[in-house]
């Protein structure tokens, strides 16, 4: 399937964030790679993001949209799903787990490029890490597929024309 405009350009960007050698703090790589073998509207294109770098500014750049998936450490219970839709990195959780420095870095340095960005966080709610493993906990576990379709039907309106402000409210 064709994941990009006429011009090579995809207007949505699903851009899943996280280190998988870390269990849930990987949640946003899963569900971005999940999202990768579902159907999708022909102008969304997944990535995998690993834990975030500047590499990643030119394809943020090229989209129209931005979705944003990642773990947060939020006091929520682990797999609960928020969607935010931040206009500066100052407005993202201070809570996003262990790269959040080099995410928000890189949403300041297209901002500063004078790049607007339509970008909307589904943030994944965890456990504190308790060491090395890419297994997801149970919990998290559980809920992979109900987070995933829910961020799925979001990523088709988003894809559709229909703006981060006019969803609904999420609490998958």
């Amino acid at each position: 399937m064709n994941n990009e405009k006429n011009n090579g350009t995809p207007q949505v960007l699903v851009l899943g964030i996280g280190n998988v050698l870390m269990g849930d703090e990987g949640v946003g790589v899963h569900v971005a790679r999940r999202l990768e073998g579902i159907e999708l509207p022909e102008n969304v294109r997944c990535l995998d993001g690993g834990t975030g770098s500047f590499q990643l500014l030119e394809p943020m750049q090229q989209a129209r949209r931005v979705a944003l998936v990642d773990a947060t450490i939020d006091g929520n219970p682990p797999g609960t799903l928020r969607r935010l839709t931040p206009r500066f990195s100052s407005e993202y959780p201070a809570t996003l787990t262990a790269h959040d420095i080099g995410l928000k870095d890189l949403l300041d340095a297209a901002y500063l490029m004078g790049e607007h960005l339509d970008v909307t966080l589904f943030a994944i709610s965890i456990a504190e890490p308790q060491g090395v493993g890419m297994e997801l906990s149970v919990t998290v576990a559980e809920r992979l597929d109900e987070i995933t379709e829910t961020i799925r039907k979001d990523i088709i309106a988003l894809a559709g024309g229909l703006s981060p402000e006019s969803l609904k409210s999420c609490h998958a």
